[in-house]
């Protein structure tokens, strides 16, 4: 399994950061995972639309999502269009994104609706959804394939729940939107880096990448909070990095 980071920021993309996206393949299967602002355009440098086969998203905040609707409209205007493009996604949290384009995208997707505690096979992958605080409802997900196995965490407060979705991973994408402390306003939805590296550590992961990464964000800093709590490998999320999971 091998997973290629399109972006990798949280909040809103800068010059050096698309936000949240993630390409995984195995089996030359191609899944897009959290297809968030600016992560189209790198995207194309890796597979065409037509060649996407599968979309998952953990929650419906734009850096996690918006540029599902160019990929559509992109598929939907090719020469030979490739017909309707599996979506996976909690809940109504595609509802607003998906009704963009009104009738012109209706009849070029399927929408099935992610459960937390469900497991679904996507293709060459088995997919075991967990659910995780967040401002919003999100979905973490322990995603295997070939006798590997990645966490992802979408965006998420501190938790148990978290140490029980990366049990075992050899890879666990985390959110990290801070260094260590998170504010008090925000700790309802999102973590740390520190706080990570704690999860790493008690999960038994092989491998942490730390994502979500915020604007103007030092990635050195994020990489020595979490080597605080977790001695294993641990790289932070950017545009073009692979993970060989």
């Amino acid at each position: 399994m091998r997973v290629t980071v399109l972006g990798g920021g949280g909040g809103y993309p800068t010059p050096e950061r698309a936000c949240s996206g993630y390409l995984v393949e195995h089996d030359d299967f191609h899944l897009l995972m959290d297809p968030g602002h600016a992560t189209m355009s790198r995207l194309v440098e890796y597979v065409s639309p037509e060649d996407v086969d599968a979309v998952l998203v953990t929650h419906g905040h734009a850096d996690h999502c918006a540029d599902l609707n160019p990929l559509l409209r992109a598929r939907h205007l090719a020469d030979d269009p490739p017909g309707q493009l599996p979506i996976h996604a909690p809940s109504g949290a595609l509802d607003a994104l998906l009704s963009l384009d009104g009738a012109m995208l209706a009849d070029d997707w399927t929408l099935t609706v992610l459960l937390s505690a469900q497991e679904v096979v996507i293709g060459p992958f088995t997919v075991t959804s967990v659910e995780l605080p967040h401002f919003v409802s999100n979905l973490g997900v322990r995603i295997s394939a070939g006798g590997r196995l990645l966490a992802y965490t979408g965006d998420a407060g501190a938790s148990p729940d978290t140490v029980d979705l990366a049990r075992g991973a050899d890879a666990l994408l985390a959110e990290a939107s801070f260094v260590d402390e998170v504010p008090t306003e925000s700790a309802e939805g999102l973590s740390s880096a520190r706080d990570r590296g704690k999860v790493a550590a008690e999960a038994g992961v092989g491998q942490l990448v730390l994502c979500h990464v915020w604007p103007g964000e030092s990635t050195d800093r994020l990489r020595q909070a979490a080597r605080r709590e977790f001695s294993g490998e641990i790289a932070v999320a950017t545009p073009g990095l692979t993970i060989e999971v």
